[in-house]
């Protein structure tokens, strides 16, 4: 039977990357499987934080890209800049937008479930409250801890008087939700933390579209149109921004300046790209692009010899980079800056390599073992798309969810039982998402 699905999140598609991916490939997976969709955006400007062109400054744009999917862009306020107080006022200027039209489409349509993407959180009690009015359920997904985040970046202080009342904030939200979901081993402990019942959690993982992303067996036409002539590419692709340690990238490039045989590729936009550049002057080694069609991924991922995902100390399990689900599909080794035991390190062992936060001397040498040695590249690449279908295959991540929205608005799917209840059953609990995740 066919599920009524609100969508409330502040990135979508037209947006590329990160969040807006999966958020759209949620909503259009949900439409392929009969049921009816809406979405309640942001007008995109994500990761150049530019309002894009086309999309007007002051008031909303509806679109109904397909049959089942009504989709509304809302007006919000874009910072150039994005500091700590600035994100605030972005994501409260989005909840403010949506607030009427997410209320209104409960009162029409009454939806029988309303989902949140966050970020933006502050935006979740929009989402709540339309659940609330339109006698539905409420869905929080995480994809990261924006609270938690914002400390460890450095974007907003925890002792101060902002960032105890967003640590209250979050504690209140996240124990009005009937499910809350987010996308990592770790991250789902941290909602046990929090209060959160068992059986109120379930493990929604980013994935990957492994029809479109497949291992390349000879070089990528892209390397050639693109004008990189070397044998080597170590490859950066995604949202460039302040506080990722995404300056390891240029300070490994400087130690390993003497491999003629070696192009760092880094793709992308962001606040943080000027001062990358910046960083990178008088480097041969290391060129810059923007960011590339979704047609043309499978070429993006497939012109690496080794994948670069940097990140900083403390960050590993407050975020699961979106990036990292196409870097292991594409079957090219994984090399990433992690603390051990975080959930990053655990997702790249026996894909790649682990290095520490902001060590590029370390990176550097890793980043040369792997070059020099094609047989284990070969080995972890191998490994890596192994590691995508087992953990990231799209359709059953994307079947999981359906089988829990028929479960949690207890409408029946046509022709199948509801979701088990029985204890182990695959559907909730970090303690068995731990287990199962796993190397």
């Amino acid at each position: 039977m066919t599920v009524r699905l609100l969508i409330l999140g502040i990135n979508y598609a037209p947006e590329i990357i990160s969040t807006a991916v999966y958020t759209t490939g949620l909503a259009e997976a949900m439409v392929d499987r009969g049921h009816e969709v809406r979405v309640v955006t942001a007008h995109p400007y994500y990761p150049a934080w530019k309002r894009s062109p086309g999309y007007p400054a002051f008031w909303y744009r509806r679109e109904a890209p397909r049959p089942g999917l009504d989709v509304t862009h809302c007006p919000h306020y874009v910072p150039a800049r994005p500091t700590g107080a600035r994100r605030i006022l972005h994501h409260a200027s989005f909840a403010l937008t949506a607030l009427p039209v997410a209320l209104w489409t409960a009162i029409r349509h009454r939806p029988d479930a309303v989902f949140v993407a966050a970020p933006a959180l502050v935006a979740a009690p929009v989402g709540w409250l339309a659940a609330r009015l339109g006698g539905g359920k409420a869905w929080l997904h995480i994809q990261d801890y924006e609270v938690e985040a914002a400390f460890a970046t450095g974007l907003l202080k925890e002792d101060s008087r902002i960032g105890r009342a967003a640590r209250g904030f979050e504690r209140w939200i996240l124990r009005r939700f009937d499910k809350v979901s987010s996308i990592s081993a770790p991250m789902l402990a941290k909602l046990t933390e929090q209060g959160i019942p068992a059986e109120r959690i379930f493990e929604l993982r980013n994935w990957a579209d492994l029809s479109r992303v497949v291992p390349l067996t000879g070089p990528s036409p892209l390397k050639a149109e693109l004008g990189i002539t070397t044998p080597h590419v170590a490859l950066y692709s995604g949202n460039i921004a302040n506080k990722q340690g995404l300056e390891i990238i240029p300070a490994a490039a400087r130690l390993l300046a003497h491999r003629s045989d070696l192009t760092f590729a880094i793709f992308g936009d962001g606040p943080f790209l000027a001062e990358l550049k910046n960083l990178s002057q008088g480097l041969s080694n290391i060129q810059f692009f923007p960011l590339q069609p979704r047609d043309r991924l499978s070429e993006l991922v497939g012109m690496a010899t080794v994948h670069l995902l940097p990140q900083i100390a403390g960050a590993a399990d407050l975020v699961l980079p979106s990036k990292l689900t196409n870097m292991l599909a594409s079957g090219r080794p994984v090399l990433a800056t992690a603390e051990p035991g975080t959930a990053l390190a655990g997702e790249v062992a026996g894909c790649g390599e682990i290095t520490p936060p902001g060590d590029a001397a370390t990176l550097a040498s890793a980043l040369e073992r792997l070059l020099d040695d094609p047989a284990r590249r070969e080995a972890l690449g191998a490994a890596a798309r192994v590691r995508a279908l087992d953990r990231w295959d799209g359709s059953r991540i994307l079947d999981r969810f359906a089988a829990e929205l028929h479960h949690m608005t207890g409408i029946a799917k046509a022709g199948a039982p509801a979701p088990s209840d029985e204890p182990g059953a695959d559907r909730t609990g970090p303690d068995l998402m731990m287990k199962r995740n796993e190397p």
